[in-house]
């Protein structure tokens, strides 16, 4: 089974046909899927109408489940989480800022797979961006702030009980409709380097932006902001991004160790929903 693998254009990201994720793939056809994704660092797969089990089939090809400690599964599934936002609804958009997927961890997911289902017909693009690029084209008075330092990350700021997600988020009518589980946990912090190489390429890169990063190992909190929020306007800017457009029964799977991501609005009045398991981190 050939691949047909289109590039986006934009700074990251590909189409790809040729292949029936609905179907058992073979291991050769999964090598070539995750060449593809390690050049592109986001695979789009249009017109595959995936179920769950499929779903989590597919992500199993490419390392064992990441852990989502803060949101619920869907019932009957220890890995799948459902996005999703109904027509009505009036809570701020979840994940509309720069992140990379659960960055906080000891071991952050290598990946991450998300399946459309019904998707708006205005808006709700999701918006990547390339920090291998923007690593490269960084200023070199900008990179030697940062060279060597490690980042400060912790989920507090969305998932703690005062946090964004929290005993604030609104609930029942209008509110969020994501099973999302507040906890004390999310206090805690970990550090990762601000510059790594790629566990499988080896490529330099970026990992991580402000809002999981609440400050820089050994630096005063009045040094650190100013510099994560110059940061966090870099990693963001136009020339390192792709934004993808969604259609229904398309998986979206990324590399969490090449981009950050962000969701998009734009669609009130419409339900949006998608299913989405993360790849457990690089053991290789």
């Amino acid at each position: 089974m050939a691949l047909d693998i289109t590039p986006s254009g934009q700074a990251c990201g590909a189409h790809v046909t040729g292949v029936d994720l609905t179907e058992p793939i073979s291991p050769e056809t999964v090598a070539a899927i995750r060449a593809a994704w390690l050049e592109h660092n986001v695979l789009a797969f249009p017109d595959q109408a995936m179920s769950d089990d499929d779903l989590e089939r597919f992500t199993g090809y490419f390392g064992g489940f990441g852990e989502d400690p803060f949101i619920r599964p869907i019932p009957g599934r220890a890995h799948i989480i459902a996005v999703k936002r109904r027509a009505d609804e009036t809570a701020p958009l979840f994940a509309e800022n720069w992140h990379s997927d659960w960055s906080f961890q000891a071991h952050p997911p290598a990946g991450t797979c998300l399946f459309g289902i019904t998707i708006p017909p205005v808006g709700g693009n999701t918006e990547f961006a390339n920090q291998h690029a923007a690593l490269a084209a960084m200023p070199g008075d900008l990179r030697a702030r940062i060279e060597g330092k490690m980042a400060i990350h912790s989920a507090r700021g969305g998932y703690a009980p005062s946090g964004m997600y929290g005993a604030r988020d609104p609930k029942g009518a209008g509110g969020r409709s994501m099973d999302i589980r507040s906890s004390e946990e999310a206090m805690a912090t970990q550090l990762h380097p601000f510059i790594r190489k790629h566990p499988e390429t080896g490529r330099e890169g970026l990992f991580g932006c402000a809002g999981y990063i609440i400050g820089i190992e050994g630096m005063e909190e009045a040094q650190a902001l100013p510099l994560l929020m110059q940061l966090l306007e870099w990693q963001g800017s136009e020339a390192f991004r792709y934004s993808h457009r969604w259609e229904p029964n398309m998986l979206v799977m990324w590399d969490n160790r090449s981009v950050l991501h962000r969701a998009t609005g734009g669609y009130d009045g419409h339900d949006r929903l998608l299913h989405r398991t993360t790849i457990a981190a690089w053991r290789g």
